[in-house]
């Protein structure tokens, strides 16, 4: 009997297109060398996958794993969106047993699209009410997509007024080396200033001159130009 992981595969790998899978494997850089090195595209676009995902919301989790697991990068996210589907209409115990599914397998979650398709809506909504220390485990560990998931997961907290962790985080990763968590830590710092531009401004004041120029020009992407301009000539 074929299993239904299998079917999602197969339909899956009915839409690949080899041309845009030539596309975005430099898109998500995965040549020699660089951060996603290996990953396997085969060009399947992200609502086809949603669709896909939607189809088969209700496939039990050891057939997420298998998904999860696979080398190609579009079933891994569309496990993802499964996941996300089954953590919002489930009950307690389903958000916990997501959750920590997602942490034990979150080393699949290795590209930066990946966590953020997942992180705030599994992770960030499971510690919205908790214990979110695990987040500076994260953000101080040598893992690159730890530290995204450490940041990203925190808008979900953002969008509950809720800065304080944003904040915190974004500091321990001002020393950061990697570009792409200068961007994520950019962005969520740009979402805390969309809703209070205080708290933004004071945390510009004290770091803007020890930021990096990526996560700085994030942050600040919805200042007037002028305002822009002050903070980057700093």
């Amino acid at each position: 009997m074929v299993s239904t992981s299998q079917n999602v595969a197969k339909e899956l790998s009915a839409l690949g297109n080899p041309e845009k899978a030539v596309f975005l494997a430099g898109f998500f850089k995965t040549g020699k060398g660089q951060y996603a090195e290996g990953d396997v595209l085969i060009g399947v676009t992200v609502p086809e996958q949603r669709k896909i995902a939607k189809k088969f919301r209700d496939i039990p989790l050891d057939q997420v794993s298998f998904l999860l697991t696979n080398k190609i990068h579009e079933f891994r996210l569309t496990a993802l969106f499964i996941l996300v589907l089954q953590y919002q209409k489930g009950d307690a115990d389903t958000k916990k047993k997501i959750f920590d599914f997602y942490l034990k397998h979150r080393r699949y979650v290795n590209n930066w699209d990946l966590v953020d398709s997942s992180a705030p809506h599994i992770v960030g909504d499971f510690l919205l009410d908790k214990d979110r220390s695990i987040l500076y485990d994260y953000a101080r560990g040598k893992s690159l997509w730890d530290r995204r998931i450490a940041v990203v997961a925190t808008q979900r907290f953002i969008r509950e007024g809720q800065f304080e962790d944003t904040l915190k985080i974004s500091e321990i990763l001002l020393k950061d080396s990697h570009d792409l968590i200068h961007k994520a830590a950019g962005w969520m710092l740009r979402e805390v200033g969309d809703r209070d531009r205080a708290a933004l401004e004071s945390f510009l004041k004290k770091h803007c001159r020890a930021m990096p120029r990526t996560m700085l020009r994030y942050a600040i992407e919805h200042f007037e130009p002028e305002e822009r301009k002050k903070y980057l000539e700093r």
